[in-house]
């Protein structure tokens, strides 16, 4: 009986859970820029560059770091073997 090779290991489960983790802290850096008093905007918190700039990139690399760890093929894996 032949072990069963299965092609997505621990590291790409540890690169996946890298990216969510990294997607949280992009959408953490979003969060906020309300006001106390409803009937006042403050357009400078609201759209400040960590909001509209810097979170979305973060949460792009987190989303490009799942795609890696979803494409990630082990050296060791000898799943290869056609």
């Amino acid at each position: 009986m032949s072990k069963l090779n299965f092609p997505f290991t621990k590291t790409n489960a540890y690169i996946i859970l890298l990216g969510v983790a990294i997607i949280t802290i992009g959408y953490i850096l979003m969060s906020g820029g309300g006001s106390e008093d409803p009937n006042q905007f403050n357009p400078d918190e609201l759209f400040s560059a960590r909001r509209i700039t810097v979170a979305p990139i973060v949460v792009l690399i987190g989303y490009a770091v799942i795609g890696y760890g979803i494409m990630f093929k082990s050296k060791n894996n000898e799943n290869s073997k056609a």
